[in-house]
């Protein structure tokens, strides 16, 4: 309702009040008869803002047709005082979240932006371009406000994944097959032009889980250039590409939310479909387990085993080794052993192998590993190499290496396991260093021999456990007696504030694993 007048009583008139409109930064709610907010805006100053919604001498046939309604439908306004633009910026963006007002800017409907329409109720579907957003089941991306970069890329996907833009006009064969383009055209390149329905929306699911991850490289593009546009106080600039960026949250919030309907395209089931098709594997990859072996020049040998149930990591199955059945620098040796561990120890609990085993490394990784199954006599289940240098995937069959484009979601989802194993060997690894060197500190008592050694390091464990011990309890060690027990534990407490427990980095990283797993013994 309008404000009332001092002491009248009487409610201002829209003029009076914008004249007490203060020159300051703030925000404006622009509302109608019934008291509904209509349209939210930001100024850097309230006064001079405000008031150029009220000039008569400007002649209302110079404005746009969306402006003049809005004027027309204006009752009342209210107005929020605050500090700075950017303030002023940030408040507008959440009032227009809160109350999306009928005249603010739909940034679906806004001309300039493109979306990408799928629509998976066609029995062949194609990418389409569309400027608006409609209520019909059809998967959208974006929106997309370079166009001519959006149809490079949809002129790209064609390529790189055989699929129909809106012009194409396909062919049904006598086979009930479906010839995609004129053969002459040549647009699939490497994918066959004649391919069954469910060939094809194979297809379409891998180009939507490309094209979805185009959406969020989109977004996070968009974030920076509004925080850049900021900090340059181009706020008119900035409050464009926030505007922005809430549509595409909003869209993309959206197709999550449908994703969960259809659980064939998009998200993790994508990434293990796509992995399954193109590993040609009899089901998906629900539960897949990758080894990784770490060292510093052939010492503190480990490895590490991470476990991936729906494409997300499963710490709780994680697994770490240390390597017990040589010394030395031997990655196949390593991977022999470890492999075997692992399976032979599932084989006794009678509990299932994953679907897909995957080893950081090439052949000779793969031939170790294989040479561990037969050692225990069991059949591998599907089992891959996945070689860093050009992320070359290497069959344990006579098929040939494979190699997926960088953006594929499969090799995604194969690339993050690899990762993951990695950090776990590298952390276990330095987990071992840190405390071998702590543990060298025996080597300056005298008289201690690798015996004597080898008893206080089975009785407690560590050097931090050593060095808690009372002389008691370490008397209690065969071989140590009081005089030698007594010297040992003052050996270890001098210069206590020297000889200080590990720093923070490397307790960091052993409570990290011990979080994780404890290690495979057997």
């Amino acid at each position: 309702m309008p404000a009332s007048a001092p002491d009248s009583g009487e409610p201002l008139t829209l003029k009076e009040k914008v004249r007490r409109l203060p020159e300051k930064p703030g925000v404006y709610l622009m509302k109608d008869r019934l008291g509904r907010i209509i349209y939210v805006g930001k100024a850097k100053s309230l006064k001079r803002r405000v008031s150029s919604y009220f000039q008569p001498s400007r002649p209302l046939t110079t404005l746009q047709p969306k402006i003049r309604a809005l004027i027309d439908l204006i009752a009342d306004f209210e107005t929020i005082e605050v500090k700075s633009e950017p303030e002023a910026l940030l408040l507008e963006g959440r009032l227009i979240k809160q109350w999306k007002p009928k005249y603010n800017t739909d940034f679906t409907d806004d001309k300039r932006f493109l979306l990408v329409r799928v629509d998976l109720h066609e029995e062949l579907p194609r990418f389409r371009l569309t400027r608006i957003k409609k209520d019909d089941k059809s998967r959208y991306f974006g929106p997309f406000a370079h166009s001519g970069l959006l149809r490079k890329t949809l002129a790209q996907m064609r390529r790189q994944f055989g699929i129909l833009l809106g012009d194409a006009l396909p062919q049904r064969l006598p086979d009930g097959r479906w010839q995609l383009y004129d053969d002459v055209r040549q647009e699939l390149y490497g994918f066959p032009n004649e391919v069954a329905t469910d060939q094809y929306r194979h297809r379409v699911e891998e180009a939507c889980a490309f094209l979805e991850g185009k959406s969020r490289e989109w977004l996070e593009t968009l974030r920076a250039e509004m925080n850049t546009a900021a900090e340059k106080q181009e706020f008119e600039k900035a409050a464009e590409l926030r505007d922005v960026v809430f549509a595409l949250e909003r869209t993309l919030a959206k197709t999550r939310r449908f994703e969960r309907e259809q659980p064939l395209i998009g998200g993790d089931q994508a990434a293990l479909e796509s992995l399954q098709a193109a590993l040609a594997l009899p089901t998906t990859p629900e539960r897949m387990e990758c080894f990784d072996i770490s060292h510093i020049s052939g010492t503190f040998v480990v490895a590490s085993m991470v476990h991936f149930a729906h494409g997300r990591p499963d710490k709780n199955n994680y697994r770490r080794f240390q390597i017990k059945s040589f010394v030395g620098n031997d990655d196949f040796r390593a991977m022999e052993e470890v492999v075997g561990r692992r399976y032979r120890r599932l084989h006794e609990e009678e509990k299932a192998f994953p679907d897909l085993v995957v080893i950081d490394g090439g052949r000779g990784q793969i031939g170790a590993a294989l040479k561990a199954f037969a050692a225990l006599d069991l059949n591998p289940p599907a089992l891959i190499g996945l070689a860093k240098k050009h992320e070359t995937i290497i069959f344990s069959d006579e098929r040939p290496p494979l190699n997926l484009p960088l953006n594929h979601p499969g090799l995604q989802l194969l690339q993050r396991l690899r990762d993951e194993a990695h950090r776990f060997a590298n952390t276990y690894n330095a987990n071992l260093r840190s405390k071998k060197i702590r543990e060298s500190v025996l080597d300056d008592f005298v008289g201690l021999g690798d015996v004597r050694r080898a008893a206080l390091m089975e009785r407690f464990g560590d050097i931090d456990r050593l060095r808690a011990a009372s002389e008691q309890q370490i008397q209690e060690v065969e071989g140590f007696g009081p005089k030698l027990a007594a010297e040992l534990h003052a050996f270890l407490h001098r210069g206590e504030k020297e000889d200080a427990a590990p720093d923070a980095a490397e307790t960091g990283e052993i409570e990290e694993i011990e979080g994780e797993s404890g290690a495979e013994n057997r």
